[in-house]
């Protein structure tokens, strides 16, 4: 019988020191709760940090509109530049500044939170070191972008070739470059691979034709012919700079002859323009073949009329 008196008094201690730490761990919960330093501190951090953040966005929003403003007054200036050119590292220089102050941002919101951002710091600095050595093809990358873009070898809009690959240029990144062929086929060409480039559009373009003419023709009447087909051309196609040059025969057979023409135009428009040439000599051609039929037609006509008469009479 003193053995469940026991128990039942061990239990009732047991029970008694469970309610007093649970009593203990509501007055601490509730003590935290209840500490106005804790909140005003809380309070203050979190202005602080919608503070770093709305400053954060308003500095890249004034550096981008500063530069977009400075390439907008170099692309007015005297100077005949490339306007993508300025297009390409307007939109580089603001890249790195919203990479650089959301860094900045994310350093003083760590600070805010009472995270020590010096080893972190030295960390990175190490975890750099590590993959500079193990990504040298990435940083041949870089430094090959950083000199297309700082040489100026091309911009943004831009058709031109390098290897194989030949296309419009849609994006130049410190690591990569954006290609679209005509046929709408995408090539990403990473930077430290373009040994040479072909560049189509930083410089007018010669269009060159040749016309074959068939020896019935004289000469005299083959460049008056083409000539006569290319009055106003450069009216009709806007790409043309110049009236094309007829520069007289190319080559010769004993059943025709070819002669050719060469336009100065516009970047990246040679194939129109030869397109545009080839089609207005074709129908200056056509004509003349159908004014030279109907003159034949009516001139044995004519003969058949005067015979007529003459066995009439």
């Amino acid at each position: 019988m003193s053995f469940y008196f026991a128990q039942a008094g061990n239990n009732v201690g047991i029970y008694a020191s469970t309610v007093d730490e649970a009593i203990r761990w509501t007055d601490q919960v509730w003590a935290k709760i209840s500490d106005t330093d804790m909140w005003l501190n809380i309070m203050f951090s979190s202005i602080r940090i919608l503070i770093i953040f709305i400053i954060t966005r308003i500095v890249i929003k004034v550096v981008s509109r500063v530069i977009d403003r400075s390439m907008a007054r170099k692309q007015e200036g005297k100077i005949r530049v490339n306007p993508r050119r300025f297009v390409t590292i307007g939109e580089l220089l603001k890249n790195a500044t919203s990479i650089t102050c959301n860094f900045i941002m994310i350093l003083l919101l760590l600070s805010e939170i009472n995270v020590q951002v010096g080893p972190l710091l030295a960390s990175a600095g190490v975890l750099g070191l590590a993959i500079g050595f193990g990504a040298q093809g990435l940083v041949k990358d870089v430094i090959t972008g950083f000199f297309i873009i700082l040489e100026d070898q091309f911009a943004v809009g831009d058709v031109i070739q390098t290897g194989t690959f030949k296309g419009t240029v849609e994006v130049i990144g410190l690591r990569t470059t954006k290609l679209v062929s005509w046929q709408g086929e995408v090539h990403i060409i990473p930077n430290g691979t373009i040994a040479s480039v072909t560049n189509y559009s930083m410089s007018n373009s010669l269009a060159v034709v040749d016309i074959p003419m068939k020896a019935d023709l004289t000469l005299d009447e083959s460049v008056h012919l083409v000539k006569q087909s290319l009055a106003g051309i450069e009216e009709r196609d806007l790409n043309i700079v110049k009236v094309p040059d007829v520069l007289g025969i190319q080559s010769m057979s004993t059943s025709d002859y070819v002669i050719r023409v060469v336009a100065e135009c516009m970047p990246n428009s040679r194939s129109s323009v030869e397109r545009q040439i080839q089609g207005d000599v074709k129908k200056i051609l056509e004509y003349h073949e159908r004014s030279k039929l109907a003159a034949l037609e009516q001139a044995a006509a004519m003969d058949n009329d005067e015979g007529d008469g003459a066995g009439g009479a």
